[in-house]
């Protein structure tokens, strides 16, 4: 069902300060604008790799749903993976099927990349936070 890995998410107190990491220490040379999600509470900027990307989110205000996280790992960390599926629908009524909690109200809502996602449970996922989000239909960055 999965498709390729989208995008490693890496929560961060700072994403200038982890843009600096990712640019000056392992040498990303491509880097997206950071920009403001007011509807996810966190800001994101992605570093393009050859074959995924890295998503930098910071929290966006006190009630992030990072906030959380960030108090239990003050450094940031490894918060979710992403891969791709072909219908956000049929994967998310998959999940369910098979006994998996999907978050939220388990309506698809738009990602960063502009496309339908959902976010399925760790307990169920091995211990990962895994985001299943429709293919682009188009190059995204």
């Amino acid at each position: 069902m999965i498709g390729r890995l989208n995008h490693v998410g890496v929560a961060t107190p700072s994403i200038a300060e982890s843009v600096k990491l990712y640019r000056d220490v392992l040498g990303a040379t491509k880097i997206t604008e950071t920009r403001a999600m007011p509807e996810q509470g966190v800001y994101v900027c992605f570093v393009d790799l050859p074959n995924a990307q890295i998503e930098l989110i910071e929290p966006l205000g006190d009630d992030s749903p990072l906030v959380g996280f960030l108090a239990k790992n003050p450094a940031g960390g490894q918060h979710h993976v992403c891969f791709e599926v072909p219908d956000i629908i049929a994967a998310r009524d998959d999940m369910r099927a098979k006994g998996a909690t999907v978050l939220g109200t388990g309506e698809p809502r738009i990602g960063a990349h502009g496309t339908p996602v959902i976010f399925v449970h760790p307990k169920n996922m091995g211990g990962v936070l895994v985001e299943l989000m429709e293919s682009p239909k188009e190059a995204h960055g």
